[in-house]
C-alpha cells in the first residue's frame, strides 16, 4: 500500500488525534449526562534510537522494552532499525469539572475522577487502537505497546511495581514531561492526566525535550519547596523520600475499589488527590505558584 506522503507527518498525526479527542462518543464520562472523560491533547515524538531506552533498561530494568524490542515483537519478518521508528505519545488532560470535584476530596476519588480512571482509560485503549488502524491503513506498520498481548507487569529491584512498557517514561522521553515526588508525571498541562503511546514504522523529527533533568518540573527537588503532595496522599504514600508503590496500590485499587462500588454503583478504582489540588494539577508550577498555595 502507498504510504501516506504528508510533509508534516508530526502534523497530520497530531490532527489526528486532537480530532478523535474532540469527536470520539467515546470519550465519555458514561454518566447521564455523557461529559467527556478528557479536555483536549497534547502530543509528543521521539526517536526509536534514542538512548533513554537504553536507560530504562538499566534502571527499571532489563525487561522495559526499547521501540525496537516491542516492534520486531509485533512485526518479526520485517528488517528495521531503530533509527526507522518513532514513538508517538499524547498527553489527555482531565477535565476541569473532574478536577474541581477531586479537589474537594480529603480520602476517596470523586465520582467524576473515577469513571476518567475506568471508562476514561478505556477510550484511551479505543485511540490507542485508532492511532494504529490509521497507520496501519496508510502502510506504516504500528503497534500500541500496552494493548501487545506480550505485555505484562514486573518487578523492579529499585523502584517496585514496574512492567516492559511505561507510558509515562515514553511521554518522558518525547518532551511531554517530568517527574514529580509522587511518581506523577509534570506536564504542560500538569499532572492530572493520563497517558497513551504507540511505536510506528515512520520519521518523525523528535519533539524538543526541554529539560535533561527527570525531576526538572517539580520544585520539591529542584528548589527544595512545595511537597503538597505528601498531605493529599490518604494512605500516607507519599514522604519526602518519595512514593510507596506497595502503599499506594492497597489504596487506589483495592480499598477505593470497594468504595467506588458501594458509594457509586460502578466497578470503578483510583484516586488522584495526590494530583489534584496541589501546585502542578494544571501546569509546569512556579516558586510563586508553591508560596501562593493554601
Amino acid at each position: 500500500m502507498a504510504r501516506n506522503q504528508t510533509a508534516d507527518p508530526a502534523a497530520w498525526l497530531s490532527s489526528m488525534i486532537k480530532d478523535h479527542v474532540d469527536h470520539s462518543p467515546q470519550n465519555s464520562l458514561q454518566n447521564k449526562t455523557n461529559e467527556k472523560a478528557f479536555a483536549e491533547p497534547l502530543i509528543g515524538f521521539c526517536s526509536g534510537n534514542d538512548p533513554l531506552f537504553d536507560d530504562y533498561k538499566q534502571h527499571v530494568g532489563p525487561f522495559h522494552w526499547t521501540p525496537l524490542e516491542i516492534f520486531a515483537l509485533t512485526f518479526p519478518e520485517p528488517t528495521v532499525t531503530a533509527e526507522e521508528l518513532t514513538v508517538i505519545s499524547w498527553i489527555l488532560p482531565q477535565t476541569p469539572d473532574t478536577k474541581s470535584d477531586n479537589r474537594k476530596q480529603t480520602k476517596w476519588p470523586s465520582e467524576r475522577w473515577a469513571r476518567a480512571r475506568i471508562y476514561g482509560e478505556q477510550f484511551n485503549e479505543t485511540l490507542r487502537k485508532h492511532i494504529v488502524e490509521i497507520l496501519q491503513k496508510e502502510g506504516y506498520e504500528a503497534v500500541a505497546p500496552m494493548l501487545s498481548p506480550q505485555w505484562s507487569r514486573k518487578e523492579s529491584e529499585q523502584y517496585g511495581f514496574a512492567s516492559t512498557w511505561s507510558e509515562r517514561h515514553a511521554a518522558y522521553a518525547s518532551g511531554l514531561g517530568t517527574f514529580g515526588l509522587c511518581d506523577g508525571l509534570i506536564t504542560p498541562l500538569g499532572k492530572a492526566m493520563r497517558t497513551g503511546s504507540v511505536v510506528a514504522r515512520i520519521r518523525i523529527p523528535p519533539t524538543r525535550r526541554p529539560y535533561t533533568d527527570h525531576h526538572a518540573y517539580c520544585p520539591y527537588f529542584t528548589q527544595g519547596i512545595c511537597g503538597k503532595c505528601i498531605p493529599r496522599c490518604p494512605a500516607g504514600a507519599i514522604t519526602e523520600n518519595g512514593h510507596d508503590k506497595n502503599t499506594c496500590y492497597k489504596h487506589t485499587s483495592v480499598a477505593s475499589k470497594k468504595y467506588t462500588k458501594k458509594q457509586y454503583n460502578f466497578e470503578g478504582r483510583g484516586c488522584g488527590l495526590c494530583q489534584t489540588n496541589v501546585p502542578c494539577e494544571s501546569k509546569i508550577p512556579t516558586k510563586e505558584d508553591v508560596e501562593a498555595y493554601p
